[in-house]
């Protein structure tokens, strides 16, 4: 028979692993806002994956491919179709995203008019990608009535991709950080925080020279709402300016570490969302409870990089997009981790872009977004940076380089 002292080892054994499990379950740190939101998962309307065939008229449209948005196809007369489109679910702002391909049995121009829910209204210029290269539609080729938007194209024989921003699949984010890190990994870790709730990864760039432990972090996020492509662009140039190799940069990455999140909404991006992932919800509304697995395995990310490496949260950006180009900044300043820095950057950034004059609107965060999580959370300065739906190309990035240039020379002068 087992002794006493057997038994009694054996549960003083069992006590401690009941302890660490314990432990290692403890529930992340909410952070409270005045404003909640239910973040609980919401139902969604699928769009139905097909290709639509109007042989009469030769003319043919399809949604089967990542970041389509295609909810019906119907023939109005011989030369016009009525492109139906309906947001995941409500409510919903008016990020009216469409995205489809369409071709015909002959060249021929050809006219598609834009039916949306009542409420919801046109919002973004067609972009067109022929022979796999993308132009913004010309202007002459867009007519409206009332609210009522129909757009001519001409048709061939191959597919013309329809959109409303370019397509910027989880797929061809993927291919964009590979890229940009290929060569640089000694101090660029290519990483996963999880997955969302379809099993797509949650690509994390852990980025800094030398040991990590004690360095401030600055945290980037991108993609929360699919259709906000100018916004990830800003992001790209942004990221690529930090990852340049020049001295500012190698100076930086030497007393900063870097986490960069280049797509924190897959499902909602290759579902081709308006705004929602596939749980029917803001992710940019759920930095306060974490109910859905994007938001909350990002902040898992984070919590356990700063805990292990002993270090804090510094700064946080959001690149989104919007009608216009703007920065969303909180009032509070004062006894957060860079006091100055937000007016330092814009006083910068107006030295260095030629007539350029900083759009800022300033409010502390009442609903549970990432800027005001960074804030109250962690004391950090946050920012959501906006860029406009039809910024040009060429200014975003200079935007980006720039932006990204002076907020290193900043810091490394604090």
């Amino acid at each position: 028979m087992k002794s006493v002292n057997h038994y009694l080892s054996n549960y003083r054994v069992f006590l401690l692993l009941c302890f660490l499990i314990l432990t290692g379950c403890k529930s992340l740190k909410t952070v409270d806002f005045k404003t909640p939101v239910d973040t609980s998962n919401k139902p969604i309307d699928n769009q139905v994956k097909q290709t639509y065939t109007l042989s009469e008229i030769g003319v043919y449209a399809s949604n089967l491919f990542d970041g389509a948005r295609l909810n019906g196809f119907e023939k109005k007369n011989d030369s016009t179709v009525t492109v139906i489109i309906k947001p995941e679910n409500g409510p919903i702002n008016n990020s009216a995203y469409y995205a489809f391909e369409a071709w015909s049995d002959s060249p021929k121009p050809f006219y598609f008019t834009f039916k949306y829910p009542k409420g919801y209204k046109h919002r973004y210029a067609p972009k067109l990608k022929v022979n796999n290269k993308w132009s913004l539609i010309d202007s002459t080729n867009v007519f409206k009535e009332d609210s009522i938007v129909t757009v001519k194209v001409d048709l061939i024989t191959s597919r013309t991709t329809i959109a409303a921003q370019e397509i910027q699949s989880s797929t061809d984010v993927k291919n964009w950080y590979t890229n940009l890190i290929r060569g640089k990994e000694d101090y660029v870790s290519l990483q996963s925080a999880g997955k969302s709730t379809l099993g797509r990864n949650l690509p994390v760039l852990s980025i800094g020279m030398g040991s990590k432990k004690n360095k401030d972090i600055i945290v980037l996020l991108t993609r929360q709402h699919p259709p906000e492509v100018t916004g990830y662009y800003a992001f790209q140039h942004f990221l690529k300016t930090i990852l340049d190799d020049s001295d500012l940069s190698n100076e930086f990455l030497s007393k900063y570490h870097i986490l960069a999140f280049p797509i924190m909404n897959p499902d909602g991006v290759d579902l081709g969302h308006w705004r929602h992932n596939a749980g029917g919800v803001d992710t940019n509304r759920d930095w306060s409870v974490y109910n859905q697995p994007e938001v909350k395995q990002a902040v898992t990310y984070i919590t356990k990089t700063m805990k292990k490496n002993k270090a804090k949260l510094a700064l946080g950006l959001d690149f989104h997009s919007t009608w216009y180009d703007i920065f969303y900044t909180n009032k509070i300043r004062e006894g957060t981790s860079l006091p100055n820095f937000i007016d330092d950057w814009f006083a910068a950034l107006e030295n260095h872009i030629p007539n350029y004059k900083v759009n800022e609107a300033s409010g502390n965060s009442t609903k549970p977004v990432s800027k005001g999580w960074f804030l109250y959370g962690h004391n950090a300065v946050g920012i959501t940076y906006e860029i406009g739906d039809a910024t040009p190309r060429k200014d975003i990035e200079i935007m980006g380089r720039t932006s990204a240039r002076e907020m290193m020379r900043i810091l490394l002068n604090k």
